[in-house]
C-alpha cells in the first residue's frame, strides 16, 4: 500500500473521516499540519496541477462563501499568495505519494490512484463542522 504524506487542518472532522478510510484501506499516512508547512508558491502549485483556479479553494472558507475573495476574478499567483498568506483557504486535504500530489478528496480519483476500501457513507473534501 501507498505511503501518504496527507495535510490536514487539525481537528478537522472531514479529514479525520478521510484519515480513516485511508487508513482502512492499508495506507500509511504520514500526517502534517497544512497550517505549520512553510509552503511556497511552487510547493503550493504542485498540489492543484491543471485544475482551475476556483478548485483550488476551499468552498467552506468564510472569505470564500461570503464573497470577500472573488476566485472567479484570481489569476494563479494571487490565489497561490493569498493561500501562503491564509492556508485555510487551500481546498484540503492534500496528499502526496511519490512525486504525485493532488488536493481535495474525490474518492474515485483516490481509488483509481493509490486504491480505497468500500465505505458505508461517502466522504468527500466537504468540511464537516466539529463541536
Amino acid at each position: 500500500m501507498a505511503h501518504v504524506i496527507f495535510f490536514e487542518k487539525p481537528g478537522c472532522g472531514g479529514n479525520a473521516k478521510q484519515k480513516a478510510l485511508l487508513r482502512a484501506s492499508g495506507h500509511e499516512l504520514e500526517v502534517r499540519s497544512l497550517l505549520a508547512e512553510p509552503w511556497t508558491a511552487a510547493r503550493l502549485a504542485a498540489f492543484f496541477g491543471e485544475k482551475p483556479v476556483r478548485e483550488w479553494f476551499n468552498p467552506a472558507s468564510p472569505r470564500v462563501k461570503s464573497g470577500e475573495i472573488k476566485i472567479e476574478t484570481l489569476g494563479a499567483n494571487e490565489a497561490l499568495d493569498l493561500m501562503i498568506a491564509e492556508p485555510l483557504l487551500i481546498r484540503r486535504p492534500l496528499m502526496q505519494v511519490d512525486a504525485r500530489c493532488e488536493s481535495g478528496f474525490d474518492p474515485d480519483l483516490v481509488d483509481r490512484w493509490i486504491g480505497l476500501a468500500s465505505s458505508p457513507e461517502r466522504i468527500s473534501d466537504t468540511c464537516i463542522r466539529t463541536a
